[in-house]
């Protein structure tokens, strides 16, 4: 093939101009770098009138223009760019896949989602699919304007277009495509050596702070600790047209993320409307000179989450966007740049080791775009680190929901895979997870942020690995017991059952499972080893902050409401199979409220059962069955319709003057063989007395029809001799859990419920004591006399 000398001279003059640098020599800076690597190619000219038509397939540039015109109807600005990303435009995945249908349907453009996830823009898909369509002599192509091809006669609708003979293999392209993203990714790679030297930054905590990402879920949070937790003024670049459409989507996101958005945050806030792939930002001159004097840090937290998109669909916000932060942070007075990498860089299967400071994965062994992308930042900005800039590398690994409000980010990976495991109660075995609730990883970044004897190193934001059995255990606690399958298992029955229920929330997972490429990602995942976070634990316990805990049942227990709430998962419900029961029997009698003749004996026969350690944990309630015998009341038992038993519901509260502790409160619905309802409500109280055991089994009970006030009370008892053999020996758990699970659930019950117990007895004797104590009390008449 012969060399174009035009091209060839231009890229030597390219070659030359980065040879001399920056400065008087006349050569490129890094914006001139940033700026080149981000412009849009020119649109092709069109072809004059009389042009002949080509024969067979059309040049990339025809068919990019006509793909350009098709992706352009789904994208909120009417149009597209043959060179710019679908994505980055503002297609959706959902769009990603209309427009695929779309293409093979009115083009006979057949490409794979891979394909359009790979490289969504439209020269590269147009490229793509001509290296393996060969003769396309039969292709439709409708002619976009402005852009002139000539076409052949469109096939009928009726008659499908004949399928392209290929002349390549897909493997040999997925390799060439391959090998295009690592020369990609060393080019860029290659950016972060024009950066400007710079002297270490005044080791300071910072007063003004720009943040980008402050819309996403972990920004959002670390923007509110930043206030919470500094003096500092924090700027905030958001992607948006104008400062008013910027500023009211920064609002609805904290507001999304259930953060506060009040006036007290926007004086301290100062919103920039500019974008991360932009060079400088998207910001005018004077105010990035103006930032570049005036800012103490910077931190980047915003990048493109998405596990399908390829490297160069990813490249402009995870890749670029993090080199210009660096030049920010370069230029003018010295600032550190603090930068939100991944656990993704470590993403190799097969890897041994996930270390603050061990190797990161070698990048031709990294499959997924996105693992490429963080790698290809944090490698380029440990370039930088040797131009003097100081770096600090934040590894989150799955970011959980908050474990107090619960919030979450629906489209997660962690947020989904949790989803289904709860949804269709099975999971696929692996080693650890990597996960920690937002609130903890946002609290820990913003600490390397502000302290500076913290800056320039590497943490693992990971928190607690979680084994498969910690998983299990904590979804067998919430009611939820799992099946744990092999991963191609489960991945082929979680798309059978999305596919047979689907699940509109959960859609963006089907995309996922159904992805080669996104599934090696999930195998690295899930086949990984446990990440050491040595430094960032070090950190932690120097500031006195929280220490990492699991992310454990009791950490996700909002969260998961959450979930549920968004039509995610789905919670326990009270006519689930029971998890663990028993039998609860009481003797005693009742009389007429109104006292008119005289008592008459009273039984119950009921079984108290959980159908979850979450309805436990919750709401402290049991739920009961059984029958009540009182002859005052009817002559044949009463059935129960509806029972609640609350364990210590006023959790304490002391009553009658603080001497009496409700232990536990019956409240039941019952029916009579004539179909009359009546009512039960009962209690259990501790006092401050020595017969503790029998306050655990009396229980003080009013009776009366429904809608009317009571028409019995009286107290019924456990007998002694029934209470162990029924409520302690005699527990049932569910058949399906295993030996060792339903040992966990009777020891888990028994050491609940017992510390309540305990607890409730304790405390009238607590505040007996506590008032012969208090000198401060008020004497009564007759102490004063005395």
């Amino acid at each position: 093939m012969n060399e174009d000398p035009t091209a060839n001279a231009g890229q030597r003059a390219v070659a030359e101009s980065i040879e001399r640098g920056g400065g008087d020599a006349g050569g490129l800076t890094v914006t001139d770098l940033l700026a080149m690597v981000t412009r849009k190619e020119p649109e092709p000219e069109a072809a004059p009138a009389d042009a002949p038509v080509p024969h067979g397939v059309p040049d990339a540039e025809g068919l990019a223009a006509a793909i350009a015109e098709a992706a352009g109807r789904y994208l909120p600005e009417g149009r597209l760019a043959p060179d710019a990303d679908f994505f980055d435009a503002g297609g959706s995945s959902v769009h990603a896949v209309e427009l695929a249908a779309e293409l093979e349907r009115d083009l006979g453009v057949e490409l794979d989602l891979d394909d359009v996830f790979a490289d969504a823009r439209p020269i590269g898909l147009a490229r793509r699919w001509l290296e393996t369509a060969g003769d396309a002599a039969n292709l439709a192509l409708p002619t976009p304007a402005p852009v002139s091809v000539s076409v052949p006669v469109p096939v009928p609708v009726a008659v499908p277009a004949p399928r392209p003979a290929v002349v390549a293999s897909p493997s040999t392209t997925a390799a060439s495509a391959r090998q295009d993203d690592l020369d990609q990714i060393l080019a860029d790679l290659a950016l972060a050596d024009r950066l400007p030297f710079v002297r270490r930054p005044e080791p300071v905590a910072p007063r003004r702070i720009l943040l980008t990402g402050a819309t996403g879920f972990l920004g959002g949070h670390m923007l509110l600790d930043l206030l919470r937790h500094s003096d500092a003024h924090v700027y905030c670049l958001v992607r948006a047209a104008d400062l008013a459409a910027a500023t009211a989507r920064l609002g609805e996101s904290l507001r999304r993320h259930l953060l506060p958005w009040n006036a007290e945050i926007r004086r301290r806030v100062t919103v920039l409307p500019g974008d991360i792939r932009s060079p400088r930002l998207g910001l005018s001159d004077e105010l990035w000179h103006t930032l570049t004097e005036e800012l103490d840090s910077v931190v980047g937290v915003a990048a493109a989450v998405d596990f399908l998109r390829g490297y160069r669909s990813l490249r402009g916000s995870n890749v670029i966007g993090a080199l210009t932060l660096a030049e920010l942070a370069a230029t003018g007075r010295p600032k550190p740049l603090h930068h939100i990498s991944s656990i993704a860089v470590f993403n190799e299967v097969g890897i041994t080791s996930l270390g603050e400071d061990d190797p990161l994965a070698h990048v031709d062994r990294l499959v997924a775009g996105y693992d490429q992308s963080k790698w290809a930042a944090e490698v380029a900005l440990r370039r930088a680190r040797d131009h003097g800039l100081v770096v600090s590398a934040l590894r989150p690994g799955g970011i959980g929901g908050h474990s107090r409000t619960g919030a979450h980010n629906p489209q997660d990976l962690s947020s989904g895979l949790i989803a289904a495991f709860g949804r269709f109660r099975t999971v696929p075995a692996f080693r650890h997870l990597n996960v920690a609730p937002v609130d903890w990883v946002s609290r820990a970044a913003v600490a390397v942020v502000c302290e500076p004897d913290a800056w320039g190193f590497d943490y693992n934001l990971t928190g607690v690995p979680q084994t498969l059995d910690d998983v299990v255990r904590d979804m067998a606690f919430g009611g939820m017991h799992v099946r744990v399958q092999d991963w191609e298992e489960w991945r082929t029955d979680t798309l059978a059952r999305l596919e047979a229920e689907p699940v509109p929330e959960l859609t963006f997972l089907t995309r996922v499972l159904n992805s080669p490429t996104a599934l090696k990602l999930c195998e690295a995942t899930l086949t990984g080893p446990a990440a050491e976070g040595t430094r960032t634990a070090a950190l932690v316990e120097a500031l006195g902050l929280p220490p990492a805990a699991r992310y454990d049942a009791r950490a996700q227990l909002k969260t998961f409401e959450q979930l549920a709430g968004d039509g995610l998962a789905r919670l326990p419900h009270k006519d689930d199979q029971p998890y663990l029961w028993f039998s609860e029997t009481t003797e005693g009698g009742v009389r007429p409220v109104d006292g008119s003749t005289g008592g008459t004996p009273c039984s119950m026969a009921l079984t108290l059962s959980l159908a979850s350690m979450y309805q436990l944990v919750r709401e402290r309630r049991l739920d009961v069955t059984g029958t009540l015998d009182c002859p005052a009341a009817h002559p044949e038992p009463l059935t129960v319709v509806r029972g609640d038993v609350w364990v210590r519901p006023e959790e304490g509260i002391p009553q009658s003057h603080g001497l009496k502790h409700q232990l536990l409160r019956y409240r039941l619905q019952l029916r009579d063989v004539e179909g009359e309802l009546w009512w039960l409500e009962g209690h259990k109280y501790a006092r401050a007395r020595r017969d503790l055991w029998r306050q655990t089994r009396a229980l003080t009970v009013e009776l009366g029809r429904e809608g009317e006030p009571a028409a019995f009370t009286g107290e019924v008892v456990v007998p002694a001799d029934s209470y162990v053999r029924d409520q302690v020996d005699g527990i049932r758990v569910a058949p399906h859990l295993t030996a060792q699970e339903k040992r966990a659930a009777k020891l888990t019950w028994l050491a609940w419920f017992g510390v309540e117990m305990g607890r409730g007895l304790l405390g009238p004797f607590a505040r007996a004591g506590a008032d012969l104590l208090d000198l401060r009390r008020t004497t009564n008449p007759t102490e004063h006399r005395r």
